[in-house]
């Protein structure tokens, strides 16, 4: 089982966001690989505080992390938006927290000097493409037999303009006169010295010359795509479909974020979900609850006959087995769960009416109506 990411960051589920900050920033500093050159232990320890802040520290990922736990992000075979962990660089995290923009961040004074994190060799490396959300609301029989909708998702690809460089055509980069190069640049915060990303070059040390007029310098452009989604059998409320490569292109070669189509299923008029099995309410006769008798139900794969037994009150419930959800990844299918509803015959007319008061008076209390005899036996002893 994945650990408790409050546990992780050594924090109460209540705790608030400042509070959540300080134990981060506390644990990231004790753990950095700066801080620990070589120890691979303090580097796994450094990403899962990062992983636990990341989530914790947003209150939309947050809410659906305290809601579905690590079944929030893990239902789709992969990390990314919709509750969870999208992945980012924990140290692009780290140098967010301690005040840094990009991806280059050395505490020089705090770890002691020479340490060198893995984002500050290549500042002009791929930048890998954000992950997208998508939230789709669907019908519950949707869910059941599984669909195909179709979804226009904005997102930013490579600008064909440039071909994603940036640049207008017959122009390059030149090295930014700001930080030399290097994509970073020094600044004093108390006792001790940050070097950050270089606000002009944005941390890769270089500048576009004449940038392209398309995407302004960008390399990317947003667009608007439109996308086929299948939609399994078996999915719920907080499901996600990862869709691989669907999301925001990368730059300088970095791969395509992914797309996550997170569900909502709405609710059904007749049916209610808990899990893979499905409740029903059904009204059946006084006659067929008093006799017993077969009765057809309405059911998720069909209508079905069920028996009712001899003597059925309200609430009793009666299970189908099989006549579930299907599971989402093959399985058993669920079990469909109905409960009676004994309904008092209205609108008699005299006739009837007699008929019914004959009946009545040729019944047994003790006997025929145990639950009421009972009932009735238990509240004498109470009264004296």
């Amino acid at each position: 089982m994945a650990k408790d990411y409050y546990e992780i960051l050594g924090v109460a589920k209540t705790a608030t966001p400042e509070e959540i900050k300080k134990a981060y920033r506390k644990l990231a500093v004790k753990y950095h690989p700066d801080k620990n050159p070589g120890d691979k232990s303090a580097e796994e320890k450094f990403k899962e505080v990062s992983q636990a802040y990341e989530v914790l520290s947003d209150a939309g990922k947050r809410a659906q992390y305290d809601q579905f736990g690590h079944e929030a992000y893990t239902s789709s075979g992969g990390h990314g938006p919709g509750g969870g962990y999208s992945g980012a660089d924990p140290f692009d995290i780290f140098s967010q927290v301690f005040g840094g923009g990009g991806g280059g961040f050395n505490f020089e004074d705090l770890f002691g000097g020479g340490g060198h994190s893995r984002r500050r060799q290549s500042p002009n490396g791929a930048v890998d493409g954000a992950d997208l959300r998508y939230d789709m609301e669907i019908n519950f029989e949707d869910a059941v037999y599984g669909a195909d909708r179709k979804i226009v998702i904005p997102r930013l690809v490579g600008c064909d303009a440039c071909n994603g460089s940036g640049c207008e055509p017959g122009s390059g980069r030149k090295t930014c006169p700001k930080c030399g190069g290097s994509g970073q640049v020094a600044m004093s915060q108390g006792f001790f010295s940050i070097r950050q990303a270089c606000p002009t070059c944005r941390g890769t040390g270089q500048i576009v010359e004449k940038p392209c007029k398309k995407c302004r310098g960008e390399g990317r452009v947003r667009v608007e795509k439109t996308l086929q989604i299948h939609i399994p059998p078996g999915v719920d409320t907080g499901s996600r479909l990862r869709v691989a490569g669907e999301g925001e292109s990368g730059v300088r070669g970095g791969r395509n974020g992914d797309l996550y189509v997170v569900i909502h299923v709405r609710a059904h008029e007749i049916f209610h979900r808990e899990g893979n099995d499905v409740i029903c309410e059904l009204p059946v006769s006084y006659s067929v609850a008093t006799l017993g008798g077969v009765v057809e139900v309405p059911t998720v794969s069909g209508v079905a006959k069920m028996k009712v037994p001899a003597g059925t009150q309200t609430g009793t419930i009666l299970r189908m087995r099989g006549k579930g959800m299907p599971a989402l990844r093959g399985g058993v299918r669920g079990d469909m769960h109905v409960r009676i509803f004994v309904e008092v015959p209205a609108g008699l007319n005299r006739e009837q009416q007699q008929l019914l008061e004959q009946f009545e008076a040729s019944l047994k209390a003790d006997k025929n109506y145990p639950l009421k005899s009972e009932f009735l036996n238990k509240a004498k002893r109470f009264m004296t």
